[in-house]
């Protein structure tokens, strides 16, 4: 009987192995067909038709390669149109020249004018509004540049001196240069630079202040001048000192304007060694010999007669007595009229006895 029972049970199991058996591979069949089907279904599809290649590089930069090249022919245009204004014309002259057209960005519309009036007036003065906003623009930033160029090459003051007293209205002004006029200074490589005093220095400062007013004019820097003026002149004769700050910059040279002086023209004298090539008025030049170490120089001293003469007889415009001697050294050429001078007086003084006899 117990044989019977286990010999069943062991048919049952064996049963049930194969029914397990059996459904694993029914279910586990048909979800590997559906996968194998969706992947043919995947792979098989045909390709759309829709797929467009990209479009070429080069259409696309032609725009902006145009955009590009009109912006950069447009600056040059305006920044050559600039440069010409700026060489042919003042900034005067372009602001009065364009004034109109700068007028004409911001011209009223009348209430009467009809749609279409109003419409057109529109468009005009938008289309006029930004070359016109350049052209401010151009014209502020020329009157600054302008501004500021000048503190370079104009004088720091329009009166460089302060008002003549009411007494010496009367007084003759001397401007005087450093260089190879008063001092001459020297560079040697064992010892470097050395200032030298010319000689007469102290005796014609001493006996042309009794007369005239003196000033130092240099185009060197107001330390170097100060320091010069000091050691030469420790009796304070010469009043006033002006330095490079005070000269006029024009094509890479300083130039003394002397009518920036503040004083009558009529009664300046400007003596230089290089008179004529550093002030821009000829006409009250008294040149001198420029003085590089001699030391038998009188220059200085020779020209005393003159300057004296000029003082005592105040003539009423010294450039007329400058033009005189124009091309002539004036210490030797004056000595001489002197003289003649004398002649002619001594002659008229013995005719006068003759007559009287």
């Amino acid at each position: 009987m117990s044989a019977v029972v286990r010999s069943r049970t062991r048919i049952f199991s064996i049963n049930s192995i194969n029914i397990k058996r059996f459904s694993s591979n029914v279910t586990a069949g048909p979800l590997k067909e559906s996968i194998i089907s969706s992947s043919r279904t995947l792979n098989d599809h045909p390709p759309s038709s829709s797929t467009q290649p990209p479009p070429a590089a080069g259409a696309e930069k032609k725009p902006w390669n145009f955009l590009k090249y009109g912006l950069i022919a447009a600056l040059t245009g305006g920044v050559a149109t600039a440069g010409y204004a700026t060489y042919a014309y003042s900034l005067d002259e372009i602001d009065h020249k364009t004034k109109a057209f700068r007028a004409s960005a911001n011209h009223p519309i009348g209430n009467s004018s009809s749609s279409f009036d109003k419409f057109q007036a529109y468009l005009s003065s938008a289309a006029m509004a930004v070359p016109a906003k350049l052209v401010d623009l151009y014209i502020d930033l020329r009157r600054l540049t302008e501004e500021h160029v000048r503190g370079f090459t104009e004088p720091n003051s329009d009166k460089l001196l302060p008002d003549m007293h009411p007494l010496e209205q009367n007084v003759f002004t001397i401007v005087l240069d450093l260089n190879e006029t008063l001092i001459y200074s020297d560079w040697k490589r064992e010892r470097g630079w050395r200032t030298f005093k010319r000689p007469g220095v102290d005796a014609f400062l001493e006996h042309l202040a009794q007369f005239y007013e003196i000033i130092v004019f240099s185009d060197q820097q107001i330390m170097e001048v100060d320091q010069v003026v000091n050691r030469l002149d420790p009796k304070n004769f010469i009043r006033y000192r002006l330095s490079r700050v005070a000269t006029r910059y024009v094509h890479g040279k300083h130039f003394r304007d002397l009518s920036m002086l503040n004083r009558d023209p009529k009664k300046v004298l400007y003596i230089s060694a290089h008179a004529l090539e550093g002030t821009l008025q000829s006409e009250n030049c008294v040149s001198i010999k420029p003085w590089q170490g001699e030391v038998e120089d009188t220059a200085l001293l020779d020209l005393i007669p003159f300057l004296e003469y000029i003082a005592k007889h105040r003539p009423a415009d010294v450039r007329t007595v400058l033009a005189s001697y124009q091309g002539l050294d004036i210490s030797k050429e004056f000595i001489e009229r002197s003289k003649e001078h004398r002649r002619r007086m001594q002659d008229q003084k013995q005719r006068g006895l003759l007559w009287r006899q």
